[in-house]
């Protein structure tokens, strides 16, 4: 179905986690008040989904989209009331709110679901049911109560940890979910350190290889170097403004968000864009000098140089971004952390 189709059929569009929120208060909660009330319960809209990050468009309507709630129950209530409530509000909810159907298809194989409209029997809703830890443990793969180890910490996929802070928590009931969300809000302060360390570190790896790839006339492996640097110069800002990277469909719109974006995005364009190895080391040297600039701000190394300079005796113009790697590593004191030897991979 196109876009043009699509309109036709689906009202104006609403930002999905907007619609989740109206839904919860209008029609779910009504429902579990008149028939549940004295229950304890968190409901909220966190996980995965674009809206969740506030990045869908009307074109995410086609699939996993469209009136969803999250309910948490305790640990004690889950197996006692988690079918009655999937059944009542399959009962008593509504075929269409605010324009959308509230029914949705059976998962197909890949997981996917979509709004299926219906004018009869029950709903197949999409009000999920959970307790706070069986939802974190979907998700991480561990206790969230837990106490967690750098080990954990050094393994979460970001993307997951950005879906689990961002969204919004409508209520929480059982007075949990939003300090479990709390526990992972970003990496604790030397883990974060060693995560800075390490990104510098892959910078460093391959900051002379686009000047070398041009020596040998090698121009498309030199866009390929330097575009694989802007990525990583762009994951560092993340890093530097402790902000969760989504992956790639999202990368490019969350930083754009980002404080440093305004000044670097024209410059990392501009990398990308260059047709010469000379115009290319000048946009990269200027990148370079900008998140070097960033990094002094951050107030955690002595001041380090922002200027450019060459590749040991070999002409390409480099941050030297080992050194920024290593007055990192030496600000970190937590002996787990500093226990870590890696060898960073690009």
């Amino acid at each position: 179905m196109d876009n043009d189709q699509m309109d036709d059929i689906n009202p104006v569009f609403i930002p999905g986690l907007e619609l989740s929120r109206i839904f919860y208060q209008q029609a779910v909660k009504p429902i579990l008040d008149k028939n549940f009330s004295e229950l304890s319960y968190s409901a909220a809209l966190i996980g995965g989904g674009s809206e969740v990050l506030g990045y869908d468009t009307a074109l995410s309507r086609d699939h996993n989209w469209g009136p969803r709630v999250t309910l948490f129950l305790s640990e004690r209530d889950y197996p006692l009331l988690k079918d009655r409530i999937t059944q009542v509000l399959s009962e008593n909810l509504p075929y269409i709110f605010m324009g959308y159907s509230i029914n949705f298809s059976l998962p197909e194989p890949n997981g996917v679901r979509c709004l299926a409209d219906i004018t009869s029997s029950s709903v197949n809703h999409r009000v999920d049911v959970f307790t706070t830890r069986s939802f974190f443990e979907t998700c991480l793969k561990l206790d969230p109560f837990l106490p967690l180890t750098v080990i954990d910490w050094l393994t979460f996929p970001q993307q997951i940890l950005l879906e689990l802070v961002s969204g919004e928590v409508f209520y929480d009931g059982l007075d949990e979910l939003n300090q479990v969300r709390g526990k992972f809000a970003y990496y604790p302060g030397d883990v974060w350190l060693y995560v800075l360390a390490s990104q510098w570190t892959k910078i460093s790896q391959e900051e002379a290889f686009a000047g070398r790839c041009s020596d040998v006339s090698d121009e498309l492996g030199s866009q390929i170097v330097a575009a694989r640097i802007v990525r990583e110069l762009m994951r560092l800002c993340f890093l530097m403004e402790k902000t969760y990277a989504p992956y790639s469909k999202w990368f490019g719109t969350a930083f754009s968000r980002l404080r440093s974006a305004k000044a670097l995005s024209p410059v990392l364009r501009n990398v990308l864009l260059a047709e010469s190895m000379k115009e290319r080391e000048g946009f990269l040297s200027e990148a370079y000098k900008k998140v070097a600039e960033l990094h002094n701000a951050l107030g955690i190394t002595e001041p380090l140089p922002t200027h450019v300079s060459t590749y040991h005796d070999r002409p390409y113009l480099v941050i030297h971004a080992d050194r920024f790697a290593d007055a990192i590593r030496r600000q970190i004191k937590d002996a787990e952390v500093m226990a870590i030897k890696s060898n960073i991979c690009c």
